[in-house]
C-alpha cells in the first residue's frame, strides 16, 4: 500500500446556513481546498462525498456537488456512515491512492440538517438504531441512546453531572476563539445543569447542535507530493475501523464503545504509533459523555478514569493531551457528513503550526495526532492518525 497524504483543506463557517444550498456549502470548502494543494478541477480523477443527505433537496449529491464544483467526469462516490460518514469518506479516498487506482482525490464532507425542524431531525437521528424494536417500540431517540450510557457509566465509577458539564464548558471555552464554529461562547457548570433536560442526566448543554456545514481535503500520494514539491505534507500514517451491533439490547455494557476500542487498536497498530505519542485529537463529542468515554477507548486513560482527567484539565492546552480545542461536534457543530472532514481539516493545521488564533494552537514535538470519529452509538467507527 502507497503513502497517502494530506495536501489541501478547506472549512466553510458552521451553523444555520439558509443562505446557501447545499451545493454552493459544498464550493466553500472545495474552492480553497484545490487552491491550497495548488492543483485544478481537473486535475482530480476521483471525487468521495460524505453525506448522510435526508434533510434536504438533492437525492444524488455527489452529481449535484460535482456538477456545481464543475467536477463532472471524475470518478464519483457518495459514502454513508452515519454520524461517522466523514472519516468513511476518507478513507474511501485514502484507499483509491493507497491501493495505487490514482495519484489524487478530493473528499468532500457535507449536510444542511436545517432544511428540516429539530423534531423531524431527532427522529431521523433515531432511526439509526434498531428501528422498529428500539424507536418504534421504546421510544428511544439519539440523545436517549446516550443518556444509557451515561447513567450507566455514572452508577459503575461515580462520576457526576457536574463532570459532565465539565466537558461542555471547555469545548464551548475553545469554540469561542474558533471563527468557525456553530457555538462561538463560554459556558458555566451552571449554564449547563441549569439548561434543560433532554434525556437524563444529560441536558441541552450536554448535546452538540444541529449544524449546517461542510469541509474538504485533497489527498495525494507520496510520487505526486513530490511532483508538486509540497513542502511540509501531513501523512495518514493509518486508519482504524470497525462496527457495534445495530440493537443496543444486544450488548454486554454500556461505559465504553468496543468499536472504539477495536478501531484504535487496529489504528495504533497500522501506523506503529501508541496512545502516549498523541499530542492533539479530535474526539467524537456528540454528547458529553461522549468525550469522556472516547478517552478511555482510545487508551488516553484507564477505563473509569476519563471524568477524573476532566476535572484536572489534563485534556486542555498545556494538560496531557489536547482535545477538541476546534470546539469539538458540542461547539464548532456537527453536520454529520462533515464532521469527520471537518476533524481533518482541524488536525492537518494543528500539525502544521497554522492554528488561529495561536492560543487554539497545540504544542507539537514528535507531531502526531489522532481523529476519532463515531456513527451512532458505536454502530460504525473510524480511527486516522496523521503524522508530520
Amino acid at each position: 500500500m502507497g503513502k497517502v497524504a494530506v495536501i489541501g483543506v478547506g472549512h466553510s463557517k458552521f451553523g444555520d446556513r439558509q443562505e446557501v444550498n447545499v451545493k454552493e456549502l459544498a464550493f466553500e470548502s472545495v474552492k480553497p481546498a484545490l487552491e491550497e494543494a495548488g492543483i485544478t478541477r481537473k486535475d482530480i480523477p476521483f471525487v468521495s462525498v460524505g453525506s448522510v443527505g435526508v434533510w434536504y433537496e438533492e437525492p444524488l449529491p455527489a452529481v449535484a456537488i460535482a456538477e456545481y464544483c464543475g467536477l463532472t467526469g471524475a470518478g464519483l462516490t457518495r459514502v454513508e456512515a452515519a454520524c461517522a460518514t466523514g472519516s468513511a469518506a476518507v478513507y474511501s479516498g485514502y484507499t483509491a491512492i493507497a491501493s495505487g487506482y490514482v495519484d489524487l482525490a478530493l473528499v468532500i464532507g457535507v449536510e444542511k440538517m436545517r432544511e428540516v425542524d429539530t423534531f423531524t431531525a431527532v427522529e431521523l437521528m433515531g432511526r439509526a438504531g434498531s428501528y422498529l424494536w428500539e424507536f418504534e417500540n421504546f421510544g428511544l431517540t439519539f440523545p436517549g441512546y446516550y443518556a444509557l450510557y451515561a447513567t450507566a457509566y455514572m452508577n459503575r465509577f461515580g462520576a457526576t453531572e457536574e463532570d459532565l458539564a465539565l466537558v461542555a464548558v471547555k469545548n464551548h471555552k475553545y469554540g469561542a476563539l474558533n471563527p468557525l464554529a456553530q457555538l462561538q461562547r463560554e459556558i458555566t457548570v451552571e449554564d449547563v445543569l441549569s439548561s434543560y433536560v433532554v434525556a437524563w442526566p444529560l441536558k441541552l448543554y450536554d448535546c452538540c447542535p444541529i449544524t449546517d456545514g461542510s469541509a474538504a481535503i485533497v489527498l495525494a500520494s507520496e510520487e505526486k507530493v513530490r511532483e508538486l514539491r509540497i513542502d511540509a505534507p501531513v501523512w495518514i500514517a493509518g486508519i482504524g475501523y470497525s462496527s457495534g451491533t445495530g440493537t443496543l439490547s444486544y450488548r454486554g455494557g454500556f461505559i465504553g464503545l468496543d468499536a472504539a476500542v477495536r478501531a484504535s487498536r487496529m489504528a495504533y497498530s497500522r501506523s506503529g504509533v501508541e496512545a502516549k505519542d498523541i499530542e492533539v485529537a479530535e474526539v467524537h463529542d456528540c454528547f458529553t459523555i461522549a468525550e469522556i468515554m472516547a478517552y478511555e477507548d482510545l487508551g488516553f486513560c484507564n477505563r473509569g478514569e476519563g471524568f477524573k482527567i476532566v476535572r484536572e484539565g489534563q485534556t486542555e492546552i498545556g494538560g496531557k493531551i489536547p482535545v477538541n480545542i476546534d470546539g469539538g461536534l458540542k461547539a464548532k457543530g456537527h453536520p454529520i457528513g462533515a464532521t469527520g472532514v471537518s476533524m481533518i481539516v482541524e488536525l492537518t493545521k494543528q500539525l502544521r503550526e497554522e492554528v488561529k488564533p495561536r492560543s487554539r494552537q497545540a504544542p507539537m514535538r514528535n507531531y502526531v495526532a489522532l481523529a476519532h470519529n463515531v456513527g451512532g452509538t458505536g454502530h460504525y467507527c473510524y480511527v486516522t492518525i496523521l503524522r508530520r
